[in-house]
């Protein structure tokens, strides 16, 4: 269909419409119609109200289950559709079947929704239903008024060409549609692979996120070439755009891709993993995810820190579980010089091996560091299992120490400051007598 019959097709189902509606058949027709749609929205609000899904359907597979709530969900437009269909047979029996054209209409356009309901509810996500849902009724309606070649031919009459390609708006909404439903199965899919690859314990964490990115990077590729191709779009004809719109990418994406090797690199080798605590700077915490662009380190107190991975393989890090998560504890203290120094190493090494988190097979140490200026200072170091609460084992054991301070008489010295002044007199009150 050319650009210049769409004034005269219109033209058409004007004068089509304008005879349609002078005739008092579209009037009976039209008052069923409404009729019919009050007694079904009552209808479905009694039925809904009166089923209870969840004892009624106790027990049944969970396909059965989906479809009983999809029909109850849908019980006015079924309702609707039996309706239209009765009202439909009986003004075939008593007249010409022209005068309940629009009853047939209403009657399969209500059977084409309840029937994209029911094969719309495997989908989980509520925007896709209704987006799927819409657009395959949309399509059916066009069949139904016999519209759907001509509204094809008018949207694949409008074109632009760009190089060797031909856009059209069919074209574009064809794209859309398969793209659309290819990363939807490209979702499952790469969803199933995941939870397959989690499943492995002969796998390590970040092989297993390696492989998990991978998958999906490979399945979405594969995913757009098959639609591009079957929407009759040649690879080839895009060569045209590469050169200025890959360097403008370039450019625009050069962080974006940079995070994206690097995590690539970081999951490769294996310098962190999912599980590992980590400080990067400022930020401590343990390692909750690994993503495209970030990991994500949980601190203690609630917060998640997202950092790039190009941080991580250019700034220096800190992996508490690199290799080995027996963590080295480091308490230091100090004493006044009454105190006998081996007492206190001895008080300090009973105290950091009664520690229920100390490894009995790792002693632990006190040494004297420095004779300062305030008094002794020593440093007591011991081995922990794990690095998790790290601060909380120093904080009892100095708590052990001060309360054995106390009992032995030891004291932990403090700053005195004597001011001592030479040449001269600090300043007094002084009274002057004046006799006369």
């Amino acid at each position: 269909m050319d650009l210049n019959d769409i004034p005269e097709v219109l033209q058409s189902a004007a004068r089509s419409a304008g005879l349609e509606i002078t005739s008092p058949w579209f009037y009976l027709q039209l008052g069923l119609m409404l009729a019919s749609a009050g007694v079904a929205y009552a209808a479905g609000a009694a039925i809904r109200a009166r089923i209870d899904l969840t004892a009624l359907a106790m027990g049944w597979p969970a396909a059965l289950r989906l479809l009983m709530r999809v029909l109850v969900g849908s019980a006015s437009t079924a309702v609707f559709a039996v309706l239209m269909t009765l009202a439909r047979v009986i003004m075939l029996t008593s007249t010409w079947p022209s005068r309940s054209y629009l009853l047939a209409v209403a009657a399969n356009l209500a059977f084409a929704w309840l029937i994209i309901r029911l094969i719309t509810s495997v989908i989980r996500n509520e925007f896709i239903v209704r987006l799927v849902s819409l657009s395959a009724w949309l399509v059916a309606a066009l069949n139904i008024l016999g519209q759907l070649d001509p509204t094809i031919e008018a949207l694949d009459s409008v074109s632009v060409v760009l190089g060797g390609l031909r856009l059209t708006p069919l074209l574009l909404i064809k794209l859309g549609v398969l793209l659309a439903v290819a990363l939807w199965l490209t979702n499952i899919a790469s969803n199933f692979a995941e939870s397959r690859i989690t499943r492995s314990g002969d796998l390590t964490p970040s092989i297993q996120v390696l492989l998990v990115k991978m998958i999906r990077l490979a399945l979405m590729i594969f995913a757009v070439a098959v639609v591009m191709s079957a929407v009759g779009i040649n690879l080839s004809a895009l060569a045209i755009f590469s050169g200025a719109a890959g360097v403008g990418i370039g450019f625009g994406l050069q962080k974006i891709v940079a995070n994206f090797i690097s995590g690539i690199i970081l999951l490769a080798d294996k310098s962190v993993k999912p599980g590992d605590l980590v400080t990067i700077g400022d930020s401590s915490g343990r390692i909750s995810a690994m993503k495209t662009r970030y990991i994500s380190v949980a601190a203690g107190d609630g917060r998640e820190f997202l950092i790039p991975n190009e941080d991580l393989v250019t700034q220096k890090v800190v992996n508490w579980t690199y290799t080995d998560k027996n963590t080295l504890v480091k308490v230091s203290f100090g004493t006044n010089y009454d105190a006998d120094p081996r007492l206190v190493c001895k008080l300090a090494i009973e105290i950091a091996a009664a520690a229920p988190r100390a490894i009995k097979s790792k002693p632990p140490n006190c040494i004297l560091t420095e004779f300062a200026e305030v008094g002794m200072k020593f440093s007591l170091t011991f081995w922990i299992a794990d690095p998790d609460g790290m601060d909380n084992v120093k904080s009892d054991v100095m708590l052990s120490l001060w309360e054995a301070f106390k009992r032995e008489g030891i004291r932990v010295p403090y700053p005195v400051r004597e001011i001592r002044i030479r040449g001269g007199a600090l300043p007094v009150e002084t009274t002057v007598e004046v006799s006369s």
